[in-house]
């Protein structure tokens, strides 16, 4: 452990001087490396193989029992006072720790969706919390796999990551290249033998709840942006459009609740 009390280390610079972005492309044409936060989401990804660069601790935190697993790491830990931990990174910390990783590759599509069932496609999703969200909700809920467009946030951002608890680490997922949504994709999901359901507002639709939902053997379940929701394109590309019923005058769920209702209802 290396005990920090100046602001200009250099060996902090990742967790000081960089956004999420700039983390993703710091090492190309390498892969880049991301910041997880708070133990049961840094052991989740140490457990689905990522490699941690080193580790950013709070004082208060060294002799606590959850972060033991630390000491099974040969990396650098560096521990400093909870102020100045927040003075570097710019935010209190959750549960006093946070690892740099090291990225993976991607896997692709049909990685993902060998022997899946039922998948989740976010289209267009931008908000690091809702797409954390959205992950909880599908590890929770029976998904079998995340497809993302590129325009999503990033799952391994800290934020998503931690409001996911850690299960986007535990679930298959991958991007789709980048300008083949939807044109280029539906025909692929459809060799890959699934039917796509488009979650919209449209009275041209089929209830949550309807059989022919239930009865399909492979489903494509798709979640659009904040807001606006789902393309048109999309909409005309899919198989079905889906509406969750609403009461009392509310017009929508925000995305990451719809997610939940769906994902329950049309895994079962």
């Amino acid at each position: 452990m290396i005990e920090i009390t100046s602001l200009e280390a250099p060996e902090l610079a990742i967790y000081a001087n960089r956004n999420e972005a700039q983390l993703l492309h710091i090492n190309e044409p390498e892969l880049g490396i991301f910041i997880a936060e708070s133990p049961n989401v840094i052991k989740r990804a140490l457990e689905a193989g990522y490699e941690p660069i080193s580790f950013l601790l709070e004082k208060q935190q060294v002799d606590k029992v959850e972060n033991r697993f630390i000491e099974e790491y040969d990396v650098p830990v560096y521990v400093g006072e909870n102020e100045l931990l927040q003075e570097i990174t710019g935010f209190p910390l959750a549960r006093g720790v946070l690892c740099a990783m090291r990225r993976k590759e991607y896997p692709t599509i049909e990685d993902v969706c060998t022997n899946a069932r039922r998948i989740a496609i976010l289209e267009n999703v931008v908000n690091p919390t809702n797409v954390g969200a959205i992950f909880r909700s599908a590890a929770a809920l029976n998904m079998d796999a995340v497809l993302l467009t590129s325009a999503c946030a990033d799952p391994l951002y800290r934020r998503a990551a931690r409001v996911s608890m850690g299960t986007v680490f535990q679930i298959p997922w991958t991007y789709f290249p980048k300008d083949v949504w939807p044109g280029g994709a539906m025909p692929q999901l459809s060799r890959m033998g699934f039917r796509t359901a488009a979650m919209a507002l449209s009275q041209n639709s089929v209830s949550i709840d309807d059989e022919r939902l239930m009865a399909e053997e492979k489903l494509a379940i798709i979640l659009g942006t904040e807001g606006e929701g789902l393309m048109k394109s999309t909409i005309a590309a899919c198989d079905y459009t889906v509406m969750i019923p609403m009461s009392h005058g509310v017009d929508s769920l925000n995305v990451a609740a719809a997610s939940a209702v769906a994902f329950w209802q049309l895994s079962r």
